[in-house]
């Protein structure tokens, strides 16, 4: 079973997609290597890898890893933004945890105009203002999930690893005591990560949110 990529580890293994994002390994192995020349650039796939149905594992990460910036009000203020890109950019978010010096979310793209590079620009630069005096790394860090890591058993494992942050830093026994953690997918507010048959709702109300657009594109076309 995979785990999910430790923020300063190495990338993952390239997905093979439906949306046509289906670089073979080498291919991505020069994608991921040329940008990071750049000076204080993080490696990134190509742009293709994060749109469409792209499920990614974002880590973002405070300069100089401080603290001090997260309260309750920065985590409301935390979920009306993510609401926001969510809508902004065609995304689920069936996870995230808000840690005292960084932070982790996953996202589900469900629509053709999904997008997650410009999504995630627009997430952090509506909170940035929130984290003053700290302000971000230069720049997040991404795992775009491979097939295997896609499998609803291996994503529910890649949550379990996020929400189990606060536990192993010695902040709560049990995730469920940790309140800066959650989930976002739009029309959807009741949806508790917390409550028994969680995943089972989570990938019901996914599979409507794609059969929609497929729904869309159908009576576009015709």
């Amino acid at each position: 079973m995979n785990t999910p990529a430790d923020p300063n580890g190495s990338p993952a293994d390239t997905p093979n997609r439906k949306d046509g994002a289906s670089l073979d390994s080498r291919s991505c192995e020069r994608e991921r290597v040329a940008p990071s020349r750049r000076k204080g650039h993080l490696p990134r796939l190509a742009p293709e890898f994060y749109r469409g149905q792209a499920f990614v594992h974002w880590t973002l990460t405070i300069e100089n890893r401080a603290t001090g910036w997260l309260t309750e009000t920065f985590h409301q203020t935390w979920r009306f933004c993510l609401l926001h890109s969510c809508v902004r950019y065609g995304l689920a978010c069936p996870a995230y945890t808000l840690m005292p010096d960084h932070m982790h979310l996953i996202w589900l793209g469900f629509c053709e105009g999904s997008n997650q590079l410009p999504a995630i620009e627009f997430l952090r630069n509506h909170l940035g203002p929130g984290l003053s005096p700290a302000v971000w790394q230069r720049q997040a860090h991404d795992h775009v999930l491979n097939d295997q890591e896609r499998a609803h058993d291996a994503l529910a494992n890649a949550v379990k690893y996020i929400f189990e942050n606060p536990v192993r830093a010695g902040l709560v026994r049990s995730f469920a005591e940790y309140p800066n953690l959650g989930c976002c997918v739009p029309g959807y507010p009741e949806l508790d990560v917390r409550a028994a048959g969680y995943w089972e709702l989570f990938w019901r109300i996914y599979s409507r949110l794609v059969a929609r657009q497929g729904r869309s594109l159908t009576l576009a076309a015709t």
